[in-house]
C-alpha cells in the first residue's frame, strides 16, 4: 500500500486534504494464536485488509488498536498464555469513542471500522452508538469483522477438501493461519503446529480460568491445510463484499 493512505505516514496538511474521502479504523487485539502464530495476527490482519481497503475504495487508515477485550475461554481465551494484553470493555468503549470523535471533529464524514477480533464488538457498536448521538449522526459509521460479508460459497471454496469447524473455534486454524501466510509469511512457523484437532466447547463459561479449560497450546481447532492460496481467497472476497457495503452506504 502507498505509504499516502496510512495516516501515521502523513502530514496534517495531507489529512486535511483526505476529509473527503473514508477513512478505516482498524482494529484487533494483542492474544496469543497457538504456538505457530505471533500475539499480533488480529492486529496484523486489521490493518492489512484495512490498507487494501483502502486502496479499493481510495481512502486512508488510521492507527490500528493493537489491544482488544478479552476472549472467553473456548475462543481463544489468553490469560494463562504470557504475553497476552487484554483490555477492560470499558476501555476498548472508550478508545472507540475517543478515535471516532477525532476523526469526526477533523471532518470525516464516511468512517469504517474493520474488527479482526470477535469479542471487541458489543464495546465498538457501544462506542458507535454513543459518538452517533453526541454529534447527532453527522457521520455515517459501517462496522464489520472481515469474516461477516463473506458469502457462503467463498467459505464452502476456503475449506475445500477441508471441515469448516464454525467461526468461534477459527482461532489460529485454517482462515487466521492462511491470511498470515498471504500478508506475514515469515511469521508463520508450521513445523510448530501442535494438531490435536478440533476442542468440543462447552456449552457454559466458568470463572475463575482455569489450566486446561483452552488446551495448553493455545489451539482450538486444526490448521491442516491452511495456505496463501486460501487467504487470498479470503481477502478478495472480503474487500469486494466491504467495498460494496461503502459504495452503498456512502453514496458512491
Amino acid at each position: 500500500m502507498s505509504s499516502s493512505r496510512r495516516m501515521d505516514h502523513m502530514t496534517w496538511p495531507e489529512i486535511e486534504a483526505s476529509k473527503s474521502k473514508p477513512v478505516i479504523v482498524p482494529i484487533g487485539s494483542t492474544e496469543q494464536h497457538s504456538q505457530h502464530l505471533p500475539l499480533g495476527v488480529d492486529a496484523m490482519i486489521a490493518s492489512h485488509v484495512s490498507e487494501d481497503l483502502a486502496e479499493r475504495i481510495d481512502g486512508i487508515v488510521a492507527p490500528t488498536m493493537n489491544y482488544g477485550y478479552k476472549s472467553k475461554p473456548l475462543s481463544g481465551g489468553g490469560p494463562l498464555f504470557p504475553g497476552t494484553i487484554d483490555m477492560n470493555g470499558v476501555t476498548v468503549i472508550n478508545q472507540m469513542h475517543d478515535v471516532l470523535g477525532e476523526l469526526i471533529a477533523d471532518g470525516f464524514t464516511k468512517i469504517v471500522v474493520m474488527n479482526a477480533h470477535f469479542e471487541n464488538e458489543a464495546f465498538i457498536i457501544e462506542a458507535i452508538d454513543l459518538i452517533t448521538r453526541e454529534t447527532r449522526g453527522v457521520a455515517t459509521i459501517v462496522e464489520t469483522n472481515w469474516w461477516d460479508p463473506l458469502p457462503e460459497n467463498v467459505v464452502e471454496q476456503v475449506f475445500d477438501g477441508l471441515v469448516f469447524p464454525g467461526w468461534a473455534l477459527e482461532h489460529a486454524a485454517v482462515t487466521e493461519t492462511s491470511l498470515m501466510m498471504h500478508y506475514e509469511p515469515e511469521l508463520v512457523h508450521m513445523d510448530r503446529v501442535i494438531d490435536e484437532g478440533n476442542v468440543t466447547p462447552k456449552a457454559y463459561v466458568r470463572y475463575p480460568v482455569r489450566k486446561g479449560d483452552v488446551p495448553d497450546y493455545g489451539g482450538l481447532a486444526t490448521p491442516a491445510g491452511s495456505s496463501a492460496e486460501r487467504g487470498k481467497l479470503i481477502v478478495d472476497a472480503c474487500i469486494d463484499a466491504v467495498a460494496d457495503i461503502c459504495a452503498t452506504e456512502f453514496g458512491e
